[in-house]
């Protein structure tokens, strides 16, 4: 099943490069819905059975004081991405929206 997921987003990533923005260009306290990630097979894979699959939601949580890595929930789960990494997971950009709280 992660290999056909892999395979859809190989598919989409000219058409979803236009229109999204990476994981990295949340701010703190805000959130987003992930759209695809454009990354190798293996570490979407990991990324995947972490939770970072189409249309989850994800909340910049905090980060480290020099700012990377930064922390993500997902799923009731907190997971830390280095910058590089948070880039190529892609947001939709007509979902995201900011927190207040």
């Amino acid at each position: 099943m992660v290999q056909a997921v892999v395979s859809l987003f190989r598919k989409e990533r000219k058409r979803v490069a236009a229109f999204s923005c990476g994981l990295q260009a949340l701010t703190l306290g805000s959130e987003g819905i992930v759209d695809s990630l454009q990354i190798p097979p293996g570490a979407a894979q990991r990324l995947q059975e972490l939770g970072f699959v189409p249309g989850a939601r994800v909340f910049a949580a905090w980060s480290a004081p020099g700012g990377d890595p930064r922390v993500y929930r997902l799923d009731g789960m907190e997971v830390a991405l280095r910058r590089e990494t948070a880039e190529k997971i892609l947001l939709r950009n007509e979902e995201r929206s900011s927190v207040v709280g």
